[in-house]
């Protein structure tokens, strides 16, 4: 049989990234050591990749929006690490990740433990509904960014709302004694990873069934809030650049799922 040639491949690999479309791996066939290579044709546009989920709204569109997002690949926590720098690499500074809270272009090696470093932060924080950092919810990079580790300690468990006293670290981000508000150019992605795991995560496959209610103080419960707040804030900050192609990302080379708000920020009004 006649090898196609590199050039004909990219060619494809450049329309498809122009025309917005999703690459689906294909299934190894026995005997082989890594995936077969996909032609062009298969492709899955965002229409069929929802399509289970066309037409429905409330519970019903809730439900389906699990059906197809829940079987995703899996990292390590450790993993966790080198995916961040991947996912969240500055587009300005291809050696630097972007903070979350803080907005601040870091170094991708100053990841650890140190005052100064960048850790791992849990957006959904792993004490509501106690699933640590066990491979699941807890290593999730839908919900998993850089942040700086002090404040990342100030964040803690504590639930989203309004006010409270300045983060130093984090300009435009305000903090108490039960609650963090995030800067304004992060409130979308915040609410939209909340409401990711509240429908990933729904008591079937061995973890707690991941909620949202209109309240703060959750503390060791399987809830997060507030809600109505977090609609908001996903109406007044769309999906950006960056978080789309942070989205794309996890879906092309980690998890090989997306977060459905992103794709479609319509649809938290239709669910909650």
């Amino acid at each position: 049989m006649k090898r196609l040639s590199r050039a004909p491949w990219a060619a494809g690999l450049a329309a498809v990234a122009a025309a917005g479309l999703f690459l689906i791996p294909a299934p190894a066939t026995a005997g082989q050591s890594r995936p077969a290579v996909v032609p062009a044709a298969a492709t899955v546009t965002p229409e069929v990749y929802y399509a289970p989920a066309a037409g429905k709204t409330g519970a019903a569109l809730k439900y389906a929006l699990h059906d197809i997002i829940k079987n995703q690949s899996k990292i390590s926590y450790s993993a966790v690490w080198n995916a961040l720098k991947v996912t969240d690499q500055d587009p300005a500074n291809t050696n630097n990740v972007i903070l979350v809270y803080s907005g601040r272009s870091q170094s991708k090696a100053t990841n650890g433990g140190g005052i100064n470093d960048w850790n791992r932060e849990h957006v959904w924080a792993k004490s509501h509904g106690d699933f640590g950092e066990v491979t699941g919810p807890g290593t999730d990079l839908h919900h998993l960014r850089p942040e700086d580790v002090t404040v990342n300690s100030t964040r803690g468990n504590k639930d989203f709302d309004l006010g409270g006293s300045p983060v130093s670290e984090a300009p435009g981000s305000y903090t108490d004694a039960d609650s963090f508000e995030p800067r304004n150019a992060v409130k979308g992605d915040v609410a939209r990873m909340l409401l990711y795991m509240a429908v990933r995560y729904d008591g079937g496959d061995g973890f707690a069934d991941l909620e949202m209610n209109d309240r703060v103080n959750n503390g060791s419960a399987p809830l997060f809030g507030r809600i109505s707040l977090l609609k908001e804030w996903n109406r007044i900050d769309p999906p950006d650049a960056f978080e789309q192609r942070r989205n794309q990302i996890i879906y092309d080379t980690y998890q090989h799922n997306r977060n459905p708000f992103i794709d479609h920020p319509e649809w938290v009004d239709q669910i909650w």
